[in-house]
Order: structure tokens, then sequence, then C-alpha cells
């Protein structure tokens, strides 16, 4: 049967995915990874230092510092995190509570793509088609069943597992995305609310330190709004505009603006691209390929053209910015959106492929890291844990019965679902979505718990900041003139050290050095300072921290 509109669904498809299963599902997504560990090398533990430093008074809160250097700037999820840590500071590890608001970030953005999602499928060009003699889903059930999918969708999306449980900037500014995104979804439904969320989110972009993607949106936003046919629509357009202004000036006062472009159009960056892409927006790019081209004939209605604009904006920041992860990031909501309109549109061979793969690739990743806990904890088999050892010398096992039940209920919860999904239910019209979601949400939720451990060991600086306090005492001045910010950040947390890594060695007033070196090269000592020992993080293997003492002035 061919019709100019693409979906046929009938109202049991329609039927709502169950509230209860939902919550549960976006709960063991959202809150592994924010209790029992320590900030992550690299932005994670950067993000949380300057937080750290705002929050303990060692920089201004309009210009907050690691060991003297500036950060960029990335003000208010900066001062969201140092606001937490303030006030829940003792009660809490300063690290846990700059968690906090960032898990809160993940789930509102979960919320407004459900939203998003919702508005736009109770627009007329999105509605299913109508059957000769009735049964077709309705309204306000097929929209309530595409904005399940789509939350299912971008739980599914690879990129979004790291980066969205980070103490990050990042994450501020998907949140920002994301609201804007249900602003202009809700558009033919709302006043001033639209107006009001869109100024916050353009701003919320704007000073998360990405001017030029808040710009970009908010001004293919107002020509998407002055192009819609809804008059009230268009009447949101010069508030759109206004709110990129405003964007645009928080932008200009942070001294945000910078040239971030990095564009090297030979083969290897393409390929590099590719393989980025490829993976962090699995397995929503494909469906949303295949919503594209089901839904050609709609590119310019709502329901499409609204999620695919922070898409394109995403994916052309991505590949400026030298294969952005960070920037394509921004793009994920956007692109569940759309993955959950090609739902509608698949035949059954096509959901029972997606079904096995899944089945078979989170069964078998589950198994893996079960057989890699079972190995660090009990000796068998004992190849996992001796390559582990090899990996990460040093690491001890630990041993948790919170970690190990909250495992087996989740490892439970999915043979309960296979046996459900291999059943016969064959009408929700979210059932392709639901094991990749589960899935993934499974893995991370092992990780987090069996694994985490291994994890932290891995990634956190807490053992080479312990390793330097055997050879330099807690409170003392620490010169880090060339130093990594994580490192710096760890040496303020962990130690806690003061560090100035604004002076170089002959200016800075501090009696011990710290200097980041090639374990094979021959390095030179400064002038006037002698070698106390060399430390290393437990998985580095080409580059060692040296310890230096000032020599005493005869």
């Amino acid at each position: 049967m061919n019709t100019p509109n693409p979906a046929l669904v009938t109202q049991r498809a329609a039927r709502p995915l169950p509230r209860l299963a939902l919550l549960l599902l976006c709960a063991a997504y959202v809150l592994p990874g924010i209790f029992g560990r320590d900030p992550w090398r690299n932005a994670d533990i950067t993000a949380f230092g300057y937080m750290l430093s705002l929050a303990e008074g060692r920089s201004p809160w309009l210009a907050p510092s690691l060991g003297g250097i500036p950060a960029e700037a990335a003000l208010l999820p900066h001062w969201l995190g140092a606001g937490f840590i303030a006030l829940l500071s003792p009660w809490l590890d300063p690290s846990l509570a700059a968690r906090i608001p960032s898990a809160a970030l993940l789930t509102l953005v979960l919320a407004l793509t459900w939203y998003s999602a919702f508005q736009l499928a109770r627009t007329e060009a999105a509605q299913p088609v109508a059957f000769a003699f009735g049964g077709e889903a309705g309204t306000l059930d097929y929209a309530r069943a595409i904005a399940d999918a789509a939350v299912l969708a971008l739980i599914a999306c690879l990129g979004l597992l790291q980066l969205g449980h980070e103490t990050t900037p990042e994450l501020a500014q998907l949140f920002g995305i994301s609201l804007f995104m249900w602003a202009l979804a809700a558009a033919p439904y709302r006043g001033w609310q639209v107006r009001a969320a869109a100024i916050v989110a353009l701003v919320v972009v704007s000073g998360s330190n990405a001017p030029a993607m808040a710009l970009t949106v908010g001004l293919a936003g107002a020509l998407v709004c002055a192009r819609s046919s809804y008059p009230s629509v268009r009447s949101h357009a010069p508030w759109l505009l206004g709110a990129t202004a405003a964007g645009a000036a928080l932008a200009w006062w942070l001294g945000a603006w910078a040239w971030r472009v990095d564009v090297r159009p030979d083969l290897p960056q393409l390929l590099q691209v590719g393989r980025l892409w490829l993976w962090f927006m699995w397995p929503a790019w494909l469906l949303a390929l295949w919503t594209l081209w089901r839904w050609r004939n709609y590119l310019q209605h709502r329901h499409v053209s609204v999620p695919l604009l922070s898409v394109v904006v995403a994916l052309l920041a991505s590949f400026s910015m030298g294969s952005s992860d960070r920037a394509l990031l921004l793009g994920l909501p956007g692109l569940a959106v759309l993955a959950a309109f090609a739902l509608p549109t698949l035949h059954r061979s096509t959901t029972a492929a997606i079904d096995w793969f899944s089945m078979i690739l989170f069964t078998v990743c589950a198994g893996a890291l079960w057989v890699i806990y079972l190995s660090v904890q009990l000796g068998v088999p004992a190849k996992p844990a001796a390559n582990i050892q090899r990996l990460a010398p040093g690491f001890e096992p630990l041993f948790s019965w919170p970690a190990l039940l909250a495992a087996l209920v989740a490892t439970a919860c999915w043979f309960w679902l296979l046996r459900w999904r291999t059943g016969r239910h064959r009408d929700a019209l979210w059932k392709s979505l639901v094991l990749p979601a589960s899935g993934v949400a499974l893995c991370w939720l092992l990780l987090m718990t069996l694994g985490l451990p291994i994890v932290d060991y891995a990634r956190s600086n807490r053992t080479l900041a312990e390793r330097i306090a055997r050879h330099v005492p807690s409170g003392e001045c620490i010169a880090a003139p060339d130093q990594a910010l994580p490192t710096i950040a760890a040496l303020e947390y962990f130690g806690p050290y003061r560090v100035d890594a604004s002076n170089d060695v002959e200016t800075t007033a501090c009696r011990y050095l710290l200097r980041e070196e090639a374990i094979a090269a021959q390095n030179i000592v400064p002038q006037g300072w002698v070698a106390v020992a060399s430390e290393r993080r437990p998985t580095s293997r080409s580059n060692q921290n040296t310890i230096y003492r000032r020599m005493a002035t005869p």
C-alpha cells in the first residue's frame, strides 16, 4: 500500500511503555557512576578541580583557576557544581556533591527528549494514516509511544554513556540544546513558556563555553519558526533572534569566543571522523537515516526539521573541530527523536534483526564482565585477572555486597526481558528499542558495580597522588609548570597541596617541583633543585612524574 504518509500504526501498537518500567530503566542508566568513585582523568577531574577551587575560595567566582591557570569561559556549570559542593559540605564528599547536578542535568535531558518527541508527534503531518474502517492509533497514544521510543533510542546511544556521566560543561550544553529543541517542538502549543525556554537554553549553552553552537542553533531555529505554517509559531521567531543575541552578548562578556576550527580534509581525518560517528551515534543513526528516507517528502515539516536541526549543527561542529566527540554529543537528543519516527515504518524482519543482534551483543558483553569479576574475586578463570595485573599493576580487588546484589538483580532483569521480548509481543511501537536501551543500561550498571574498582584504579589519579605523598608532606606548595590540568586538580584534591602552575622553575616560591618526564630519556635536573623520587600512574608506560626539592641556600 503506497501512501504519502509512511506511518501505519494501529491502536494496539500505540500502547505506551509502562511508566514504572521506563522510570526504572532511566534510574538504572543515570544512577550508576554517581556513587563510590573518584573523578576520572582528563575532562572529568579537570572540571571538578575548577568547581572545588571555587567552593574552597582558592579562586574568584568570576575567574576560576587551577594552580593559577584560568579556566575556559564555562562559568555556569562550574558555578553549579561549586554551589553544590559548598552547600553539601562537609556532609558529602566534594566529588559526589559535584556529580549530583550532573545527574540532574542528564535526567532533564531524558525528560526533555521525551516531551520534545511527544509534542512533535502530535503535529498533523506526523500522524499515522487513517484506516478505511478505523482502528488507527489515536493522536495522544501515538505521541506517547513515539516519545517512549525516543528516550529508549537516546539511552541506547553509546556516545552518551561516559560523557553523560562526567562532571563537565558539555552536560550543561546538552541540557541547553535539549531545552531549545523542546521550545521549538512546543511552539505551536505554548506561548511565553517557549520564549522563556529558548532564552534560558541559549544563555546556558553560551555560558557553558559553546557560543558558536548557541548562535548557530538559535539562527536556524528562528528560520524554522519563520517558515512555519503555524501563525503562532511564526510569532516566536523574533523572540528566538533575541535569545540568540542574549547568548552572543553573554559569550562576549565572558570572553568565550575562540577559534576552535581544526579542519584537515585529508583521508586520515575523514576516516577518523567516520569511525567516531559510526560508534558514537550507534544505533540511533541507522534508524535516523531510515527516517530521513521514509519521511523524505516531509523534511520541511516540524517532526523532521526540528530534531534534524540540532543533528546537522552537531555534525558540522564535530567535523570542523577535528572529529570532536563532545561537539557530537549535542546532536544525540535530536538523533534519538529522528530514530523514534523510523519505528512506524520498519518491517518485521528489520525489528527481528535488531532484537537478535542486541540480544547476542549485550549478553556476551554482560557475560564477559561477570567472567572478569569472578576471575578477580575467585581466581577462576585465572587469565583475566593476570591480564588486569599486567595492565594495572598493583591493583587490589575490592568486594562489595551492595554492588554484587545490584549486579545480580540487573542480570536477572535482563534475562526476564529476553524471555518477554522473545514471546508474542509484536504490537508495541517501541518494542525494537527495548533490548538496545536495556542492554546498554545493563552493561553500564555491571561496569559501575562489578568493574568499578578496576575502572577507578585505572582512570583515577588518586594512586599517583598517594605515591607523591610519600615524598611531599600534605599541605606543601608544589610547583607544576607545564603539568596537565588533570594532574594539577588531583594534587589539589587528593593531596591536598597548594599548586603553582603559573610560574616557571626560576620564579616559583614553592619548595617542591613536579615535572612529567619520559621514562627512558636523560632528563636534565633544573639548577638549584635536587631529584627526590620518580613516581608514575599504574597504567602509564612511557611517562613518569619526577619530584624535586629546592636545595638549601648556603
